[in-house]
């Protein structure tokens, strides 16, 4: 099995609330922005028009490499609250 198609098999239990939180002020400034190609959920894109970072937590892996990517420290990442969140299954 691929990690596509194991992936496919995994439940999100998406909290209303954001467990991450993108500092727009402080993304603004970065030229670089790895968070676009580094999250491997896709869940950041970039706004053509107003060049604007745009963040989705709800697919969110929970692997952390969005705040580790970001030398700004624009990124702010926690854990969801208990019972939220990405539910691997293996299978």
């Amino acid at each position: 099995m691929n990690v596509a198609n194991k992936l496919a098999t995994t439940i999100f239990n998406v909290d209303r609330e954001a467990h991450i939180i993108v500092k727009n002020e402080i993304c603004v400034k970065c030229e670089v922005k790895p968070c676009l190609t580094a999250c491997p959920a896709e869940n950041f894109t970039l706004d053509d028009a107003s060049n604007a970072l745009i963040f989705s937590y709800e697919g969110c892996l929970e692997c952390g490499t969005c705040k580790m990517v970001c030398s700004l420290h624009a990124v702010e990442w926690s854990y969801p609250k208990q019972g939220n969140g990405v539910l691997y299954r293996f299978g």
